[in-house]
């Protein structure tokens, strides 16, 4: 089977299309054929070594895991003895986790792992293009209780994160202020932001609003400002907090009234079942900014790390090839 192989950290070219063997599964895991990944900005970072404590994580020199990629959408081929909630020819979606290897044809995983069945109204495509920024959203305003009524800023709302982030809270009741480059103003109007902000124009933190809760998803915003245009019991969330920053919030909301919450995210099949659900209500759409067959992966690690991608940049297998 074809895979993109991390050879060593640094540029993009530091990825390579290779042949490798195909995998087995084993009695507890399904053996899926992926049609489709996303190339998230997890990915580049590890890639990257960025920050450098990637290096003492995931391996000093390169990678132990060679393949990258933790986004899958396809077909279950076949599975183990004792597999139970999945059966071959059922269309999956989810993620690998801490596994990654979803930057390839094939993929064994647990059949307890983060995944669903795909909505019958969803392609292969947009299926890849929910769970990453999906589940980090999600994981994010469950912490901060978001809830009907509220005033929720999303910091950095045309991204992967960002574009979930804005329906999984109007889904909640909360009114919606999304930051973002007038040029995408209109795509997050059409996911459901009330009020849109193009920070290219105006800094929020200086127009006198106050927000229930302030979530940045890119870790580019002011922490000291945005604390400031928190209500008295407000929470910022922060989905890209550095340690020194994660530190710093930490003693924030240890000392004061309002609440920072960082961290590593959790997901869950249940997570999976619940975006089903919402895409055949119509509540959750899929947000694609460009699709790359897996031979060119570097062209879109390219286009993560240039910062200006509009939702999930999509991988497409093609095993007609």
């Amino acid at each position: 089977m074809k895979a993109a192989i991390v050879t060593n950290y640094g540029k993009p070219e530091v990825l390579e299309l290779r042949e490798v063997q195909k995998p087995s599964p084993k009695e507890n895991q399904i053996l899926l054929k992926i049609h489709t990944s996303s190339v998230t900005s997890g990915d580049a970072r590890i890639r990257r070594a960025d920050p450098y404590v990637i290096r003492l994580i995931f391996g000093f020199k390169r990678p132990r895991k060679s393949i990258l990629g933790v986004v899958v959408a396809g077909e279950v081929e076949s599975v183990g003895d004792k597999v139970s909630k999945f059966k071959v020819g059922d269309k999956v979606f989810g993620t690998t986790g801490m596994s990654f290897g979803a930057h390839a044809q094939y993929q064994c995983i647990s059949e307890e792992g983060t995944l669903a069945l795909i909505p019958e109204n969803m392609s292969y495509e947009d299926a890849a293009a929910i769970p990453f920024g999906g589940t980090a959203a999600l994981h994010f305003l469950r912490k901060g209780n978001v809830s009907k009524g509220q005033k929720v800023l999303v910091f950095g709302a045309s991204g992967a994160l960002g574009t979930a982030a804005i329906q999984l809270a109007k889904e909640r009741g909360a009114e919606v202020t999304a930051v973002c480059s007038g040029k995408n103003a209109e795509m997050v109007a059409e996911l459901g932001a009330d009020i849109v902000i193009d920070y290219t124009k105006e800094n929020f933190t200086e127009n006198g609003e106050m927000y229930d809760v302030i979530f940045d998803t890119i870790g580019k915003s002011s922490f000291t400002k945005g604390m400031k245009s928190l209500t008295k019991k407000g929470t910022m969330l922060l989905a890209s907090a550095n340690m020194g920053l994660m530190i710093r919030g930490g003693l924030t909301s240890m000392f004061g009234k309002k609440k920072v919450i960082s961290g590593v995210i959790k997901e869950t099949a249940n997570d999976m079942k619940f975006f089903k659900k919402l895409i055949e209500a119509g509540k959750l759409k899929a947000v694609i900014d460009k699709v790359y067959p897996l031979e060119e992966i570097a062209r879109a690690h390219t286009h993560v790390d240039a910062g200006h991608k509009k939702g999930n940049v999509i991988i497409s297998m093609n095993h007609a090839s």
